[in-house]
Formats: structure tokens, sequence, C-alpha cells
């Protein structure tokens, strides 16, 4: 009997049907970070910000020009650079090893000692929130080790807007702390006005298990030593410009899409080794907002 479908069924890829058969055959690609890539099916083209589980299925969240995301699952049915591709997670990348003390001892990259072959323990019921991604990636290159030996789980606010929904969503008490790290957080911003109204709506007895911290920069970019990047102070860019596309542009980087933020902002993370390459004035706030969600009873 003839095999009318072959001996594997998935052995044809869809893309080389019908109009698009003069393709090449698709490609595997690891979806890294900053990678901008379309969805044939819907057309929408944005930069890759992450890889994940949902479902027990690998998705992929696009970022488009606009900051608008959507996830999609990962395989076939995507269009990098005009050629077919298949989506695949990116390879996993060792944590860098940090310095060593006198002792032998292994230091993290927030400089405290590293605990070697340790499991992260189950997380705490307090939390640390942060604005962003880029809070959080930054968060994670330095204390990432450290919080989890911790069991202290960082979430995005995405945006301090929210901070009021969050905190009364969260409710906190004396053994479910909240700490937040806020971009911008000087006397007379918006910033500043929202966390006090945000505190003020939870009343005394909830906010006093709430720490907020800031540092002075509108965005969390700035928090990086400028001289990591070549330059001798952060530029300042001008009202009405979005911070990210103006430093990108006094760097001289491309700045003409969220591809090009995508990718500045990897090119700038990874020039961050350790606590060293940051602003004391993110350092501080983050130690205590450890300090403040790990130092409770159990």
């Amino acid at each position: 009997m003839i095999d009318r479908y072959g001996s594997d069924v998935l052995a044809s890829d869809p893309h080389r049907t019908g109009a698009h058969a003069h393709r090449r055959t698709t490609q595997d690609q690891p979806a890294e970070t900053g990678l901008v890539v379309e969805d044939v099916e819907t057309g929408w083209v944005g930069a890759v910000t992450r890889v994940e589980k949902s479902g027990g299925v690998h998705v992929v969240v696009l970022e488009d020009r606009k900051g608008r995301t959507r996830t999609f699952p990962l395989g076939a049915g995507f269009w990098v650079e005009g050629k077919p591709v298949r989506l695949v997670p990116p390879a996993r990348r060792a944590a860098p090893r940090g310095p060593v003390t006198a002792g032998g001892r292994r230091l993290t990259a927030s400089g405290s000692i590293a605990v070697e072959q340790d499991r992260a323990r189950v997380a705490r019921a307090s939390r640390i929130w942060v604005e962003g991604r880029h809070d959080a990636e930054l968060v994670e290159r330095v204390w990432g080790d450290d919080l989890r030996v911790e069991g202290v789980v960082v979430e995005l606010l995405e945006g301090v807007d929210n901070l009021a929904a969050v905190l009364a969503d969260f409710r906190p008490g004396p053994t479910r702390r909240a700490g937040v790290l806020v971009d911008h957080l000087v006397t007379g911003s918006k910033e500043t006005r929202l966390v006090a109204e945000a505190l003020r709506s939870l009343g005394p007895r909830a906010a006093a298990n709430v720490k907020v911290l800031g540092h002075p920069y509108v965005d969390v970019w700035q928090a990086v030593r400028p001289e990591r990047v070549g330059l001798r102070a952060w530029p300042d860019v001008p009202r009405g410009t979005d911070i990210k596309v103006g430093t990108l542009a006094a760097l001289g980087w491309p700045h003409a899409d969220q591809g090009d933020v995508a990718r500045g902002w990897k090119r700038i993370l990874g020039t961050v080794r350790s606590y060293k390459d940051l602003s004391p004035a993110l350092l501080g706030r983050m130690e205590e907002l450890i300090d403040f969600v790990t130092e409770i009873p159990e």
C-alpha cells in the first residue's frame, strides 16, 4: 500500500508549501534576547525579551517598537531577516565564577561569600518588586545567587503606577513583607507622589511591612557605571525623548526600533561583572531591601 504521508508526518515544513515552496528550508534559530523576528501567521514583529515555560510548553515573548508584548509558542512559523526559522530555546550559559578569597571561598557578584553546592531554598512569602524587566535582569546579574539562597522572589511592577494595586493584592504582614525598588524616587517626582499614595491607602499596620526605596536615576540603565561603556557620564537626555533611545544615540549605537533598544541593553548589561560596576545609589538600596524581607521570623 502506498504511504500517502511518508514515514514522518512532521518532516515537511509548512513554510515550503504553496506560494512559499521556493524558499529555503527552515533553520533552527536560538531565541536570544534582542533577536527581531516576525510571526508569519499574524505579522507581529518584535524583539525577543524572554523565553519561558507556560503550561509545560516553551513560549517566546516578543516586544514591538511601541513596547507592546505578545507571547507565541516556540517552533516553526517565524521569519528572521526574511528567512524562515524554527525558534528554539537559547543555550544555557554557565554562571560566571566570581573572585576567590584568600581562604579559597568564592564570592558572588554582590561580593558575599557564595554558598557552594546548596540548593535554592523554598520561596519565602515576602517579595521584592522592581519596576521593569531591565531592573530585574540587572538585579539577577548581581544579586541572583544571594536571592536564590535566601528564597526571595523578584517580581515586576511594570511601572510604579501599579504599586497601590499590587500591594493591596499582596496584603503585606509581619511575615509577608514587601520590598520595592523604584526608579527616580526623588523629592517632587511623580514616583514619590505615587509611592506616598500607595502606602497611605494600605493603612499604617500594613504599610509598616513595606519598604519602598529608590535611586535617583530616571532609568536603571544609569545605575551602571558609565565608564563600563566608555562614557565619563551618562548623557542628559532632553525631555520628550525616550531616555533609552537618547542614551543609545549618544553612544553612537543603533536606536531606530525596539530591537535596537533590546540589543543596546543587552550590550550594557554584558559589561556588568559585579557590584563594583554599579552606582552606590543602587547598591545600598538593594542591600537594604534584601535585609528587610529576610530578617523576619519564618
